[in-house]
């Protein structure tokens, strides 16, 4: 197949779960790690064993780096996480990975809980509900604004693109997610696809690449942007380096996360779109619902919808004459 797919693993998934991703006909991950693992001669190793299982990691992430408080609200010592997040991009370089993610959340993702919903067939999904009142919790000392955090954002930008210049490294940048202007108090700093534009204008090292999160624009709907427009724009100027593919009920103030086949988008017509684009990078299926223990967990959850999506893509290129079968 022509992209990447992929499923997130941590360092020492078990032989066992790398067996189960070969199996369902994926040959390359996500590595996870954690702060303690930003070294050369680990990573080294995480790839020679997951070689021996067919499986090759292409895009590095770190959630301590990737969703940085400190950095994000211009915090005391963000100079000092700023130094880590260029060591660990210089880590990951010698590693031999291209990409590492960022992902401008301080909160992280804002859901309203995890339940089963009227169109998720059982299965306990994410889910969001303006409605009830959580998104408008202020969760730290005060109110950031959207115009704060562009400033971190940009000095964030001044410290660390000479390095993933040097380095040959992009950042796969997420959207906020849910794609509102304010979550709990902070400005978000992506929250339409003019967002991305604003910030490939400050990038003066060509370092910026977009995690194109197909839930995200889902859940904005036009306010967020028009997903074929934008995928067909962002793929021609080089600008996505990795996909997350999910589709949800509607659009902001609430929808729930659902199977493709259930959500309110034709994500057949996204994804003729990512191929016909010419897109090969990683994609992924990116949230899951939350799976059984006895049938493998969330790393069970992810293999109907990672296989649904490899299927679209097979018959999107058979259908754009791609390929043959």
């Amino acid at each position: 197949m022509s992209m990447q797919t992929t499923v997130p693993v941590m360092s020492r998934m078990k032989d066992e779960d790398l067996a189960f991703i070969r199996e369902m006909g994926v040959e390359h991950v996500e590595l996870n790690i954690k702060e303690d693992e930003i070294d050369v001669g680990h990573l080294n190793e995480v790839r020679e064993r997951f070689a021996q299982y067919g499986l090759t990691p292409v895009l590095l992430s770190c959630n301590a780096l990737q969703k940085n408080k400190i950095i994000d609200l211009g915090l005391e010592g963000k100079d000092e996480e700023i130094r880590k997040f260029n060591e660990f991009v210089k880590v990951a370089a010698e590693a031999g990975y291209h990409t590492v993610s960022v992902a401008w959340q301080p909160n992280g993702i804002h859901r309203s809980g995890r339940a089963v919903r009227p169109q998720t067939r059982g299965g306990v999904s994410a889910y969001f509900d303006a409605a009830d009142g959580s998104i408008e919790e202020i969760k730290n000392d005060r109110v950031y604004t959207v115009d704060e955090i562009w400033k971190n954002f940009e000095y964030f930008l001044e410290g660390v693109g000479p390095t993933m210049q040097e380095c040959g490294v992009r950042m796969a940048l997420h959207p906020n997610d849910p794609p509102v202007e304010y979550v709990c108090g902070v400005g978000s700093l992506i929250y339409r696809s003019d967002d991305y534009r604003r910030a490939f204008a400050l990038d003066k090292w060509d370092c910026v690449g977009v995690k194109l999160c197909i839930g995200c624009w889902l859940e904005g709907g036009e306010q967020f942007g028009n997903v074929i427009k934008d995928i067909e724009e962002f793929v021609a100027a080089d600008k996505v380096v990795s996909v997350h593919f999910r589709n949800v009920s509607g659009t902001v103030p609430y929808f729930e996360e659902t199977l493709d086949e259930d959500g309110y988008a034709n994500m057949y017509e996204i994804m003729k779109t990512l191929v016909r684009s010419g897109y090969k990078g990683p994609i992924s299926v990116d949230h899951a619902f939350k799976g059984y223990e006895s049938f493998g967990g969330m790393l069970g959850a992810f293999a109907y919808p990672t296989g649904h999506m490899k299927g679209m893509e097979r018959a999107a290129e058979i259908e754009l004459g791609l390929r043959d079968r």
